[in-house]
């Protein structure tokens, strides 16, 4: 080891200074020395920790916890103080740590805000994490009940066991605080460490704190419902008006009117949920194939080909759909719950509706075979009574379930997923495919109504027209100057994400505007080849998919500020 240590390369050994250099200024050792002694918060914390130095932790912890619990119209929350935090992350870690969640599971974060002026710049970090609102969107919108609201602390809790892995409360959480554990197959979010809070002992992020810039209060519930009304929140959250979050931030000095997250230009794709996109454009389809038919045969008093096809057609198409589903959920075996939020979530409001409709489409194509089968049942003409109630109940579910579909996402509150939108891309969706659908089935019978056919295409042609333009009004928000949602949709769709776009406006106006206005001249004179037919569908239906691919993929994720990456 001497023999190492004493051995100093030529090309380290210290030199005289060139006459060169003799003028330039010279950093000294004092200046040096008090630059290195100037420690980061968590470095003042070790060392202090080190040296033994550190109070009884009671006398420091209960000063960051509330000597008494909420009282009636009380809640616990978390009160951040943004002059102290200095964006160290300590509080990540605790959490990460005293929680024991996975290598990439996070429930508190670190964000940025920027702004102000060249003059006078802005900065300021932002730590966050479950808000702990008045009114949950995450617990309103569960499907399983996966949710619970402590009537007494006001925490908010997720129930693991009870999950099935949905992910809906990621869609409804304004904040992003419920997060997708994949590898689990269920959703898992932060309970402010309520069995610490309990013993007296305040949560991990609390407790890791160097600047002691978080702690638990008790507020007023009507002062949270004041306070969200005034829109009185935190700069570049979103607005508090829709949950009522119960975090406070404080801070003595006033910030600049312009202070964005520091993430606010960075666009990228969202999770695109394959099993959604599938499960919503078949579910659409069918139940658009069965209502066009049974309005063709209760208006013309004539099936358009075959009642029995078009059920089985119809149903099997359902039945696809609603497996597709269970593949997006983390624990599929659990999915029968996702009716048990009937009286607040869409979600089970959709399953339910869904459910019934393929039920009763099975059994109008059961009672309508029947007196095929066996003549003698019917010639009362039961069997036939029997049909249009089971045809009409399923015609009627089939439609509520789409309106589900529309509102499960309405129900989020995000601009992009409003209800005039949302509602004319998946009701229309409904007519054109299921006007296909019905004209392809129909191509195999030899029984022909042209004055059918030809409204039909007609209605295929027009509905995908109306569509692509309104496809193609989104893209014209590219090239506003404000970075409004459907500006980050734009630029989603015309960068990252072109390849989906340009198939999407390719295979509609192949499948949804040149095969029907063919279609149309060949109506009244030769019949067109069956081929064709499935062509056109199979062309529209995939413009479709990737028109959902969009739909989801482009979407803006709503959550507090981030950070640079």
């Amino acid at each position: 080891m001497s023999a190492m240590t004493s051995t100093v390369p030529v090309a380290l050994r210290s030199k005289p200074a060139s006459p060169e250099r003799k003028h330039l200024p010279v950093l000294g050792v004092e200046a040096m020395l008090k630059k290195q002694q100037t420690l980061t918060a968590v470095e003042r914390f070790a060392e202090i920790h080190d040296r033994g130095e550190l109070p009884d932790k009671s006398k420091v912890y209960k000063s960051l916890i509330p000597l008494h619990a909420p009282r009636i119209g009380e809640q616990y929350a978390f009160e951040v103080d943004l002059d102290a935090c200095t964006g160290c992350k300590a509080c990540v870690a605790g959490c990460h740590t005293l929680n024991g969640l996975d290598e990439a599971e996070l429930w508190r974060n670190v964000g940025l805000l920027h702004g102000g002026t060249s003059a006078e710049p802005a900065l300021q970090t932002v730590t966050t994490s479950c808000h702990h609102c008045l009114e949950p969107a995450c617990m309103a919108g569960c499907p399983v009940k996966a949710y619970e609201k402590d009537s007494i602390t006001g925490i908010v809790k997720h129930l693991d066991d009870q999950c099935i892995g949905c992910q809906y409360c990621t869609l409804m959480c304004p904040y992003d605080a419920p997060k997708y554990n994949k590898a689990r197959g269920i959703v898992r979010k932060c309970d402010m460490c309520s069995d610490r809070l309990a013993h007296g002992e305040e949560p991990a992020c609390v407790q890791s704190c160097p600047n002691d810039a978080i702690s638990i209060r008790v507020v007023n519930r009507d002062e949270l419902v004041e306070a969200a009304n005034a829109r009185a929140f935190l700069s570049g959250a979103p607005s508090p008006e829709f949950s009522l979050p119960s975090t406070h931030y404080k801070t003595a000095h006033a910030m600049p009117a312009n202070m964005l997250p520091a993430d606010f230009y960075r666009t990228h794709p969202e999770h695109s949920h394959p099993p959604l996109v599938v499960m919503l454009i078949f579910t659409q389809l069918s139940v658009g194939a069965y209502v066009l038919g049974y309005l063709v045969e209760h208006f013309t008093h004539r099936a358009l080909g075959s009642p029995v096809a078009q059920a089985a057609f119809a149903c099997s198409i359902g039945i696809v759909a609603l497996l597709a589903s269970v593949f997006h959920l983390g624990r599929p075996w659990l999915a029968w719950r996702a009716v048990l939020g009937l009286r607040t979530s869409w979600l089970s409001r959709e399953a339910l509706a869904f459910g019934v409709f393929v039920k009763f489409a099975v059994l109008h194509g059961m009672l309508t075979v029947i007196p095929v089968i066996w003549p003698d049942l019917g010639r009362d003409g039961l069997a036939h009574r029997f049909a249009n109630l089971a045809q009409t109940a399923a015609t009627v579910c089939g439609v509520a379930g789409v309106f589900c579909s529309v509102m499960v996402y309405v129900a989020t509150r995000r601009e992009h997923w409003s209800a005039s939108g949302t509602g004319f891309k998946f009701f229309g969706s409904m007519l054109s495919l299921g006007a296909a659908a019905l004209l392809t089935v129909a191509a195999f019978s030899a029984k022909a109504n042209e004055n059918t056919e030809h409204a039909l295409l007609w209605l295929v042609l027009v509905v995908t027209a109306a569509k692509l333009l309104f496809d193609f009004g989104i893209l014209v928000h590219a090239k506003e100057r404000r970075l409004s949602s459907h500006k980050r949709m734009a630029v989603v769709m015309l960068g990252d994400l072109r390849a989906a776009t340009a198939g999407r406006f390719a295979l509609a106006l192949a499948g949804g505007i040149f095969i029907p206005w063919y279609l149309l001249a060949q109506v009244g004179s030769i019949h067109a080849p069956v081929p064709i037919y499935v062509v056109g569908l199979l062309t529209l239906m995939a413009g479709e998919l990737a028109e959902r691919y969009l739909f989801f993929g482009a979407a803006p994720a709503s959550r507090m500020p981030g950070s640079f990456r």
